[in-house]
């Protein structure tokens, strides 16, 4: 296995089909060898707040915004409050069907957010996301 390869990658959305579909992707391109899956930003939250090791934390998330129970935007903070503590550079990208530009600028303003994708998203645009770690 090539060693820049990507091993672990976090959808986190309650949107099942979408979630399907980048799994399917994902692994049909064989770009990373672990997936995390959360329905809600709370889930996830709890899994970084318990899993502090290097190896158990995903290089790349892919966030949704709107989710019940802990949304997007609620992970965000949260998130930006713990990730000193992971020790582990992750790329965070909001992935999301509003193209509404105050979200597209309010996520884009986090330090915590790599980029923000629109849903769709392209086969292309998941390469290119998950091959920047091996350049």
């Amino acid at each position: 296995m090539n060693s820049t390869m990507i091993n672990m990658a976090c959808i986190i959305d309650d949107d099942n089909i979408y979630v399907s579909l980048i799994k399917k992707i994902i692994k049909a391109k064989n770009l990373c060898s672990e997936l995390l899956i959360f329905n809600n930003g709370q889930q996830s939250m709890t899994y970084f707040e318990e899993n502090t090791d290097n190896h158990k934390i995903p290089e790349i998330i892919f966030l949704d915004l709107n989710m019940p129970v802990m949304d997007g935007w609620e992970f965000l903070e949260k998130f930006s409050e713990i990730k000193d503590e992971l020790k582990k550079e992750i790329k965070l990208y909001v992935v999301s069907s509003s193209i509404n530009p105050s979200d597209v600028n309010r996520a884009k303003s986090s330090p915590s957010v790599q980029d923000y994708l629109v849903k769709p998203v392209h086969i292309k645009d998941l390469e290119t996301i998950f091959l920047q770690k091996a350049v």
